[in-house]
């Protein structure tokens, strides 16, 4: 699967740490012959385990730590022009702690593709599964989403929903949440690799032959 091919879709995977979204995708991809190549994984952090995970597994990596950079525009600039270097028909965030700058985003238009704990719109942000609980909620789970320069705000590829139950913490939530996660991105990237996903121009997604993009986790 890490060799790219003409009629495989290429992936560039951004992680921060353990990277257990991309390694579920990546497993999957690899188990159900998806026709998908990750061409490579990078993160801004250099002692990310997902970086060893990925080596094993023979991909390309690379690490580029944000902290070597003067700016947040400087470092934005120097991973996009790695990212062009694959040609990549997506990129892939996978627990990649940065918020990117509007050029970045707009350089990589309806190609950047994201995982948020919550239920979007609800819960922008940070401490989604705290927020949850306080709230009140009876439903709780993620979304997969094209990025787009207002943070956790672009047009939902597919959600997966749990029930919050009475004796949830927000750690207990977060683990959960998180088993749920590993079900749906895999998921939405399949769907991305065999070419169902398309975005109109009003930022619409429509997912072809895909009847519903709801997922119920059974907790």
């Amino acid at each position: 699967m890490s060799n790219p091919e003409a009629a495989h879709r290429r992936f560039v995977v951004l992680i921060s740490g353990r990277g257990s979204n991309m390694q579920q995708i990546i497993t999957q991809a690899q188990t159900g012959d998806w026709p998908a190549a990750f061409v490579r994984v990078i993160s801004n952090e250099s002692d990310a385990p997902g970086i060893d995970w990925a080596k094993a597994q023979g991909l390309p990596t690379a690490v580029l730590p944000h902290r070597d950079f003067a700016s947040r525009d400087a470092f934005d600039a120097r991973l996009a022009e790695m990212i062009e270097q694959e040609a990549p028909n997506y990129v892939l965030l996978a627990g990649f702690m940065r918020i990117l700058t509007p050029a970045f985003v707009s350089r990589f238009k309806n190609k950047l593709v994201n995982i948020h704990p919550s239920l979007l719109p609800d819960f922008t942000g940070l401490h989604t599964h705290k927020r949850a609980l306080e709230a009140g909620v009876a439903r709780h789970g993620c979304t997969v989403h094209m990025v787009t320069d207002q943070l956790d705000h672009g047009p939902i590829i597919a959600q997966a929903a749990l029930a919050v139950l009475e004796d949830d913490t927000p750690a207990s939530l977060e683990k959960r949440v998180l088993q749920a996660e590993h079900v749906l991105y895999p998921q939405v990237v399949q769907w991305l690799a065999q070419g169902l996903v398309q975005v109109n121009e009003s930022g619409q997604v429509n997912v072809t032959g895909v009847s519903s993009r709801q997922l119920w986790i059974e907790s």
